[in-house]
């Protein structure tokens, strides 16, 4: 351990830094095992900061010093400053004027296997220096409140590093003796250290170019390893519709003269937005349509439109300090969403959001991590690069646009670029501009920054007919979490709409507005709505559009769930409905195989889907979504203690008896969508390949010869990765004689390009087929997998243990022994990596004492583990407590 008492940082504690950085001028001479790096910084004396301490403390990890030199001729000698494990003290720096400090030190990126600071990516040399990581580059002030002008020397072998690139714009290269050449870059931007980026290495680039509103021409560059150089215009024309969006939505122009990506196999994270020279890992950009799945290429132009976005809301305006995260992250997954909304399908794009809030988000909320989107404590910052601070904060964002409407909203985004650019800011200057450019009070809103949990709103209902209104009473209460034991109500958006039972709409009037669709605002603990002028009981349907990140308790009967998934106009709401009455379904079944009962499926659910199926839809994307089922993850969410045999078990039953009876509307539909449209990524084609998809998904039950002969044949002529990707989950998760034919056959045409080889993986991980877990034990010694490289990891072990519980939670906890051995050996390659995939552990309070005792006793394990890192002890620790 790094630490053996870790120290636990607190918001409260915030103290602006003691010194400032002018300018940065850095110089690299690369190698792979030995970097020298020679740091140039201009300092001087904060005048804001209040400490009589004379010395400077600079941050530093894993570096060599070779020699401090202050203000160009006073070399420094160890009586003048102390090095310590994690930072170099120096005693004495001039006070009432700037020096200027020159620091040489070596690193060794191939040793690197963290992946943060400087290391070693196949050949490549390159950097990721968020939250933390420049620290381990040279001595600095790492922290995001200190913004500096960046210059940056690289010096390379041109055999080895034929490229250099670095921030900014390009002003100077040339070439050295002993056939080595070099380069310098100039960020004309201060920015924090953690914004700095560097790639070194042999990459070829394709090129466009992009003219801004106001008609400068920016060069688009995206470097990628030699076989890559096929699967690069996705990703680019996804850039160029994402800096025109930008523009368009929210007046943001690019400010440099050059936008460059780099694809790099080995990353920790998805993407990181370094200024001007964005670092990616290769899941997203590298797309071709037999190599990418129509859910790939979304999330490509997604990803490269939200690290594009950064260019404004991280980089231009950034953090003062890490607990703001939120501040860039929550509201740039807004803008994303945003975007893909406009760009494919609004009602699938929302679907799926919730989806990914509801069953992994919540879950961290409920759990003992749980912490506000903006956390007043943390051991190690990476561990808050979480689902609650990038997915709730942009539910936060969101909430603000509902409440000040489109309008509203563009007008405070507009004053905090106004009144912040270039400035590290904290969540609450965003709150201020928005309260300033729309006179309004957010005073109580501000508690979803500082308020963790997710709030439960109780709805009753009461209709009077002879008054003619409807009386909606709403509650809401938020479950302790550690460290906040009392919750105060919060400031909720709730848009609510009703219908009268021939399913048109009921237009009533609520305080003097008349309308058919109400935004409600509860700031109390509780609060009663009275709807008039209602000739008839409505039905109501409430929290449209998910309009804020909340549970709801609200008493439905099978019919009226049934009723509003054939006539709500909200697309949310309508998918909410048949969600809701699948799974009350389902928890009855659960019931039933708990008690021994036999299982019967409920008619309702069946006429609810046949009437989906035979209706005419525009977005078949969407028609998808109806006809699927909740997932076992999010049915266990539901449950206080989670049994995943008899989830499991339920949730095939309904699949099975959907599929028994209505195999004709699945065969039909199946039939009706078979095209060649490879290549195609309209909405039309997209849908059409869900729709198939889901039909096959659903006949593959069956266990058919004809269906099993329909599988294989998609499998053998698919020329789009999402088609054979799709015929071979069937396979594999069915009896299919073909089945190991068909997963070496994949593999032996694949083996080269290795996300794909990823889902190979985790398909194989997360098959709920009996022999599941002797199958993961034996892909461990697969030739392919990799422990040190993320994505590979994450495809096995992450699939196994977050996207199987039927077989990651049996009962003998031979899953628990093999997740806690792989995160004790990633401990010491990768602590980022380890600490994430401790995640399954942490809940083991919601499952059976049985289970919970296994669970308990690897966490322990873990925890005497040597050497344990800060990033897996914080996250054991608190699971512990």
């Amino acid at each position: 351990m790094r630490d053996a008492n870790p120290q636990t940082i607190y918001l409260k504690n915030y103290s602006v830094p003691e010194y400032l950085i002018h300018s940065v001028d850095l110089n690299f001479t690369l190698a792979e095992e030995n970097t020298l790096v020679v740091s140039r910084l201009t300092m001087s004396r904060n005048p804001a900061s209040r400490s009589s301490d004379s010395s400077l403390i600079l941050s530093g990890e894993n570096l060599t010093l070779i020699s401090i030199v202050l203000n160009e001729d006073n070399r420094l000698t160890e009586q003048h400053y102390l090095q310590t494990e994690d930072s170099l003290i120096i005693h004495e720096v001039p006070q009432h004027r700037s020096f200027v400090l020159t620091i040489e030190n070596t690193i060794n990126p191939k040793a690197n296997t963290a992946l943060e600071g400087l290391y070693l990516s196949n050949s490549m040399l390159c950097t990721q220096c968020e939250a933390e990581g420049f620290r381990k580059i040279t001595y600095f002030l790492d922290r995001p409140d200190v913004m500096a002008r960046f210059t940056t020397t690289l010096v390379g072998d041109k055999d080895r590093y034929p490229v250099l690139l670095s921030n900014g714009n390009k002003i100077a290269e040339g070439e050295l003796s002993d056939n080595r050449h070099w380069i310098t870059w100039e960020d004309p931007f201060n920015k924090p250290c953690y914004l700095f980026a560097l790639v070194a290495g042999q990459l070829e680039y394709i090129e466009d170019s992009f003219t801004t509103f106001s008609g400068r021409n920016i060069s688009l560059q995206i470097f990628v390893e030699k076989q890559d150089m096929d699967k690069c215009a996705h990703a680019m024309q996804s850039l160029k519709n994402a800096m025109r969006w930008d523009e368009q939505m929210y007046g943001r122009e690019y400010d440099l003269d050059l936008y460059m990506i780099v694809a790099v196999g080995h990353f920790n994270m998805g993407a990181m937005e370094n200024k001007g020279l964005n670092i990616f890992n290769t899941k997203f950009v590298l797309a071709r349509p037999d190599t990418a799945t129509d859910s790939d290429y979304e999330h490509i132009e997604g990803v490269i439109a939200h690290e594009y976005f950064h260019n404004w809301t991280g980089n231009r305006i950034t953090c003062r300090d890490w607990f703001q995260l939120s501040l860039k992250e929550g509201f740039t997954v807004f803008r994303d969403q945003q975007f893909t909304s406009d760009r494919t399908s609004k009602a699938v794009k929302r679907i799926e959001d919730v989806n990914n809030l509801r069953t992994r988000q919540f879950a961290e909320d409920a759990g003992p991590m749980a912490h506000p989107i903006r956390p007043d404590a943390y051991i190690e910052i990476n561990n808050f690069y979480t689902l609650t601070v990038y997915e709730k904060g942009a539910e936060v964002v969101r909430m603000i646009h509902t409440l000040l409407g489109a309008e509203g909203f563009r007008k405070g985004s507009d004053l905090y670029f106004e009144r912040h650019d270039g400035q590290a800011v904290t969540c609450d200057d965003f709150i201020n501009a928005m309260e300033a450019a729309n006179s309004v009070d957010l005073t109580q809103f501000r508690l979803w920054y500082s308020q963790a949990g997710t709030p439960v709103l109780t709805v009753q209902q009461s209709y009077d007919s002879s008054a003619q209104t409807l009386t909606l009473t709403i509650s809401q209460h938020c479950p302790p979490t550690p460290g906040q034991a009392v919750k105060q109500p919060l400031h909720i958006p709730i848009i609510a709409g009703l219908m009268n039972k021939d399913g048109l709409i009921a237009t009533c009037k609520l305080q003097d507005n008349q309308s058919d669709e109400f935004l409600l605002q509860l700031t109390q603990a509780e609060q009663t709505f009275i709807f008039e002028d209602l000739k008839k009981q409505p039905v109501i349907s409430i929290l449209r559009g998910f309009s804020a990140p909340v549970k709801l308790v609200m008493n439905r009967t099978l019919e009226e769930l049934a009723f509003l998934l054939s006539h709500d106009r909200d697309t949310f709401n309508r998918w909410e409905a048949g969600q809701q009455l699948a799974a009350q379904i389902i928890s009855r079944l659960i019931a039933d195989v708990q008690n021994g009962r036999e299982l019967h499926i409920k008619p309702i659910i069946v006429t609810a889907f046949k009437q989906i199926m035979e209706q005419s839809w525009d977005d078949l994307s969407y028609f998808s979504l109806l006809l699927s089922l909740p997932s076992e993850t999010y049915l266990a969410e539901q449950m206080t203690i989670v049994d995943v045999d008899a989830i499991h078990t339920a949730r095939e039953f309904v699949v099975l008896a959907l599929a028994e009876q209505l195999e004709a509307q699945f065969k039909t539909l199946y039939r009706n969508n078979c095209k060649d449209e490879s290549g195609a990524f309209d909405s039309g084609a997209i849908g059409r390949r869900r729709i198939k998809n889901i039909c096959l998904g659903y006949l593959g039950r069956l266990e058919q010869q004809d269906v099993q002969q329909w599988a294989k044949q998609q499998f053998d002529t698919a020329k789009n990765m999402t088609d054979q990707m799709a015929a071979l989950a069937v396979i594999v998760n069915s009896s299919h004689p073909a089945k190991q034919q068909c997963l070496d056959s994949f593999y032996q045409q694949w083996q080269a390009e290795a996300l794909v080889i990823d889902k190979w993986f985790a398909l194989q991980a997360s098959s709920h087929n009996p022999h599941t877990f002797a199958v993961v034990q034996a892909l461990m010694q697969h030739p392919a997998f990799d422990l040190k490289i993320p994505n590979r990891v994450r495809a096995l072990i992450g699939a196994f243990s977050q996207a199987n519980p039927l077989h990651f939670h049996a009962a003998n906890g031979q899953g628990y022994q093999f997740l806690g051995s792989q995160i004790i050996a990633l401990n010491t390659l990768n602590p980022q990596v380890a600490s994430r995939m401790l995640s399954p552990l942490t809940s083991w309070r919601r499952y059976d004492a049985g289970r919970q005792a296994l669970m308990k006793a690897q966490l322990e394990r873990i925890m005497t583990a040597e050497s344990i890192s800060r990033d897996v002890y914080e996250v054991a620790s608190k699971s512990l407590v």
